[in-house]
């Protein structure tokens, strides 16, 4: 099973999947959580953040995708930090970021690239960026917001079931609830195997678990 997550800088996506860690480990599901992509391609020499291009935002999505992989074999369930479509959404909006324009040939290979992956999430949790939360990160504003934009811009254009994920307390809640509630269906306790059955939907099981029916905690 597996489990992603996008959003902007600073949102608190790795806040969130460490709480849907615990609560796993909690009911003794093996779990392995990828991430910290940037940090290797930074160390390679690649660009990163505001000066990403298309060559390094297609070494990410492979090594994100090798990374998902290699953590499969050893859990019940993968959480991975950065899903592949927030590659694409940080060119995007670096590129954008520098005034100029994405090349059409080049961003139709990468995100069939990234589209190869969407499918294999059984939840996808997109985080929100708050414009009045205090800032208490070193990132651009502006570039964080275009980040946040070109995320959730790609979900709705390229029709990616996902959850919205607000930093309201209730919500972080829900969404914590709503994973470990899917992860138990799937996967049984303490126990490593393949899927046992897919819930009807993420709708039902948002309805189990006391979310509100939709795909978006808190709303827009």
């Amino acid at each position: 099973m597996r489990i992603g997550i996008t959003g902007a800088h600073g949102t608190g996506k790795t806040i969130l999947l460490r709480r849907i860690e615990m609560e796993l480990r909690a009911e003794g599901i093996r779990v392995a959580r990828t991430g910290w992509v940037s940090k290797r391609a930074a160390s390679l020499g690649l660009p990163k953040m505001e000066q990403h291009t298309a060559a390094s935002t297609e070494w990410v999505i492979a090594q994100s995708v090798a990374d998902e992989i290699g953590a499969a074999q050893s859990a019940d369930v993968v959480l991975a930090d950065r899903a592949v479509i927030d590659a694409v959404a940080c060119w995007h909006a670096a590129v954008e970021f520098r005034g100029e324009i994405v090349d059409r040939g080049e961003d139709e290979r990468i995100r069939l690239l990234a589209a190869t992956q969407h499918a294999k999430y059984d939840l996808l949790l997109a985080t929100v960026l708050d414009p009045v939360e205090p800032q208490r990160h070193p990132y651009d504003q502006r570039y964080r917001e275009l980040v946040d934009r070109h995320i959730h811009g790609l979900l709705a254009e390229d029709d990616i079931e996902h959850w919205r994920v607000t930093r309201d307390g209730h919500d972080q809640d829900r969404a914590v609830r709503t994973a470990v509630r899917l992860a138990l269906q799937l996967v049984p306790a303490g126990r490593a195997c393949c899927r046992t059955r897919r819930p009807g939907s993420l709708d039902e099981l948002a309805d189990n678990s006391g979310v509100d029916h939709g795909n978006d905690f808190g709303g827009t």
